[in-house]
């Protein structure tokens, strides 16, 4: 069921009641047609066009006057059968007693101080698990330690909804980091090989090279020592916001919980029977048979700290200043390296991956057709012709790129004693593709001639090479091609003649297979090996500029930012679980999961005052780089259902695992392994006393320039719905005007630059749910503004949706701040039950950002 979906219905047959303790019994009219009506124990009054009657075995529904008639709860055994009759329709009917407690489901009662039929909150004992009674082990392996907290609240129309807010930590918190950390070690030792893998250098460029590689080692140990330190921890699987600084944590993201809202209300639901008319009485009778059923709706929200590099610290900034000044200062480094892009440097490691993962698959492949040559099986040779004709042509394509020519230019120049066909003025720009400028190139420094065993650089050399791949994949195509003509021309001899066993055998003896293809495979693989070597070297060589031209500042910048993403990326992963789950079952979502890809929507609480200014430049780098992220949904082949990461700095694939029950649920698309897109935004408003500073004596232009390049990535994904969705899979109680309406308003409100202008949060997050996102609030340690964020988005939800009363708004807004699961969580976090607020901060915030008189106080943060 979507989220917030509620149910409408205007057929006359088909009608949600409400019943509710009124001080009046039935009309006398009623009693003359049913005199013998039994008194109830307890009452319950239906209000609307209609009357309940109870009798033995069926329970009859007048349509009448505006009357009032009672049920009682020891008859509701009585009303799940029926004498039977043609079904016409179904009919829903509220059965909640006011103010009555279920037996079982709390042991301890607190109400509202000022009125004590507003609020009712009940803590379970026994909470059922996140994933509730269907006990889902796929959920339960990623959700643990909940808290349950139940609810009653009026309704304007005079009803009670009953909410059941829940908090769980995610065992994601570790999993996730260590899972990232130990592709980060793989990695890196991959790329210090590929450097010790360049040859022989020019005395200049060798000491480069065990520079780097030096100073690599040590950043290696670094992570692998890191690493060892997780796999001893135990205990809870979430990490306090006491514990940000703490360098052995420092890749665990912050207080990561799920926060859940469930509304729902217990209503009777059945079958209508026989109908009757009474034309004498304007009464229409009907016999329903009635079950017990809930009606839910779920509101999600994951809450984490600002992922950010705390142990490092914030005095230079963070990551989106630090990058940018990095790069201006390595552009224009005089010293002796080359120049690359980011760009040009994301490509030669794509390259890298690209060899790494093409490379053994063709070779694979090539010895399966080698083995269907040997059997002499038609069919499997075609099949597996076609596997390495489609692999070997993705590898050429790899390689048709000007940045592999011009950095194998570079390196030819960085051997020793290089000699050079032309002279090595290096291309401009836009010829090479590319932004490979030396600075006092090697090329330009005269080598000496006297070492006789470098030849002249040919530069045509490699495009012969890769062509000669293309060249050898034809000759085994036109050889295959030539085995399976002979074989079906001696087929049709042999359908013929019927030759005899001998004949046979001469005819198969002559033409062997395995021994003519075999020669060819090996000239492919030998010519595959050396575009492999050559590709490797050269792309290895733009990587070494990359590191030589910013030691130590780049290893450091590119720990920093693992460690940022490492903790976005665990809760991006615990929020997509947590969507799947909810959403396995709604088709609509499931479409828009694989054919345009999941909103992921950050609600930052962060001020743009001295510390946290770092925190958020961060975090927005953080969150950016989670479009890297694809996910693919797999059918579990065990009981472990922890996802499993794949991939390298630049790209990764998280592979969510489902029983195969869940599994079969999903569009033919997703279960065929498509892979799903990520599209994250952030939205950052600051609330606290130090966004005061940062107005009106500091900078917002972080803060402003954040939302308006967020905001041109919403309309971009909006625009991206539209155009692949139909209208009809928006979740059906909202329409495509509301987003339009939406999306303008949230434009105009961040153009409006006003201060703590905090409609911005409320609209992201409302157009969020609206495209059937994942939500998420953040502020620095997702335990005092964030839960002042949460609270107020369930009350406004429970106001907006729910028809909660307005006139007790701020009593279940006080009453979750203060008996609550957000309360909880201060206490796990800080081992004390006060939000880390004093009296002068809170004048500073937003007025419904205040938690109620005697939560907050002293308490470290």
């Amino acid at each position: 069921m979507s989220e917030g979906a509620k149910h409408q219905d205007s057929s006359w047959v088909k009608r949600t009641f409400c019943l509710s303790q009124v001080g009046e019994m039935p009309s006398k009219s009623d009693e003359r047609f049913y005199p013998e009506f039994p008194k109830p124990e307890v009452n319950y009054y239906l209000l609307g066009k209609f009357s309940l009657i109870p009798s033995p075995n069926k329970l009859t529904i007048h349509r009448s006057a505006p009357v009032s008639y009672l049920i009682t709860r020891s008859q509701e055994q009585m009303l799940e059968t029926s004498d039977g009759g043609k079904t016409v329709g179904t009919i829903e009917v509220n059965l909640v007693k006011m103010g009555e407690l279920e037996d079982g489901e709390a042991d301890h009662v607190t109400t509202d101080s000022q009125d004590q039929k507003c609020a009712l909150v009940r803590e379970c004992t026994a909470p059922e698990g996140i994933s509730g009674k269907d006990n889902l082990p796929s959920l339960n392996a990623v959700l643990k330690n909940p808290i349950c907290k139940l609810y009653r609240f009026p309704t304007s129309d005079n009803k009670w909804m009953r909410i059941r807010e829940q908090m769980a930590e995610t065992t994601l918190s570790f999993h996730v980091p260590k899972e990232l950390i130990n592709l980060h070690i793989k990695e890196d030792m991959r790329r210090n090989q590929e450097l010790k893998d360049l040859g022989e250098l020019a005395p200049h460029w060798d000491n480069m090279r065990q520079s780097v590689i030096a100073h690599c080692d040590q950043m290696l140990r670094m992570y692998q020592d890191t690493l060892a330190e997780l796999g001893k921890h135990t205990g809870s699987s979430f990490k306090s916001s006491c514990s940000k600084g703490e360098k052995t944590l420092e890749f665990i993201p912050i207080n990561l919980h799920l926060q859940r809202m469930h509304v729902h209300s217990p209503r009777l639901k059945g079958e209508v029977y026989a109908v009757e008319e009474f034309p004498k009485y304007d009464k229409v009778r009907f016999e329903i048979q009635l079950n017990l059923q809930l009606r839910d709706a779920l509101y999600d929200v994951i809450t984490v700290g600002a992922p950010a590099a705390h142990f490092q610290g914030f005095k230079n900034g963070g990551l989106r200043k630090l990058l940018s000044k990095f790069e201006a200062e390595r552009r224009n480094t005089g010293y002796q390296c080359i120049y690359y892009s980011p760009e040009n440097t994301a490509k030669a490691k794509e390259v890298l991956s690209n060899i790494n993962h093409l490379q053994p698959l063709i070779s694979s492949h090539a010895d399966l057709l080698l083995n269907s040559a040997s059997q002499h099986s038609p069919d499997s040779l075609k099949n597996s012709l076609k596997m390495l004709s489609e692999k070997t042509e993705l590898f050429v394509h790899a390689f048709k790129d000007q940045l592999v020519r011009s950095a194998l230019l570079a390196l030819y120049t960085a051997r020793p004693g290089c000699v050079l066909k032309k002279p090595a003025v290096p291309r401009s720009g836009a010829e090479e593709g590319g932004d490979a400028q030396p600075r006092d190139h090697p090329s330009q420094v005269k080598r000496q001639d006297s070492i006789p065993h470098h030849s002249e650089y040919d530069e045509e050399e490699w495009d012969r090479l890769w062509a000669n791949v293309g060249k050898s994949l034809n000759c085994v195509i036109a050889m295959v091609d030539r085995l399976l003509e002979k074989d079906n021309i001696s087929n049709i001899k042999e359908s013929e003649n019927d030759p005899s066993p001998a004949d046979c055998k001469v005819l198969h003896t002559g033409g062997d297979w395995y021994e003519q293809l075999y020669p060819l495979v090996i000239t492919l693989k030998d010519c595959m090996g050396e575009v492999v070597t050559r590709a490797k070297q050269s792309m290895a060589f733009v990587l070494l500029q990359e590191l030589a031209c910013g030691l130590p500042q780049c290893l450091m910048l590119t720990l920093r930012r693992d460690i940022v993403f490492s903790q976005a990326l665990a809760g991006l992963v615990c929020g997509f679980i947590i969507k799947l789950h909810t959403g396995l079952h709604d088709q609509g979502f499931l479409q828009q999961l694989h054919t345009v890809g999941l909103l992921v929507q950050y609600e930052g609480l962060l001020s743009t005052y001295s510390e946290e200014a770092g925190m958020l430049e961060d975090m927005a780098v953080g969150i950016s780089d989670l479009q890297k992220v694809m996910f693919k949904v797999i059918e579990a082949k065990s009981e472990d259902f922890l996802p499993i990461i794949t991939g390298r700095r630049e790209h990764y694939i998280i592979e969510v695992q489902l029983p195969a029950k869940m599994f079969e649920l999903l569009p033919q698309e997703i279960k065929e392994g498509k892979l799903l897109r990520m599209y994250p935004v952030l939205f950052n408003v600051g609330i606290n006393e130090q966004q005061t500073l940062a107005e009106r004596f500091g900078d917002t232009t972080l803060q402003e320039n954040i939302n308006q390049e967020n905001l041109q990535l919403l309309k971009e994904y909006y625009k991206l719905f539209t155009e692949k969705m139909p209208p009809d899979c928006l979740p059906h109680f909202q329409e495509q005007n509301d987003l339009k309406g939406l999306l303008e308003n949230l434009h105009q409100n961040i153009q409006a630059k006003k201060r703590k202008n905090i409609e911005i949060m409320w609209l992201a997050a409302t157009i969020c749910r609206k495209l059937n996102g994942v939500r998420f609030t953040c502020c620095k340690s997702a335990k005092d503004r964030t839960s002042m964020s949460v609270t107020l988005e369930q009350c406004s939800i429970l106001r907006d949706e729910h028809q909660l009363h307005k006139d007790f708004f701020i009593q279940a807004l006080d009453c979750m701040r203060r008996e609550g699961c957000r309360i909880e969580n201060v206490l796990k976090n800080v081992k004390c039950r006060k939000y880390a607020f004093n009296m002068i901060q809170l004048m500073a915030f937003p007025k419904y950002y205040r938690p109620p008189e005697g939560t907050y106080g002293k308490a470290d943060t």
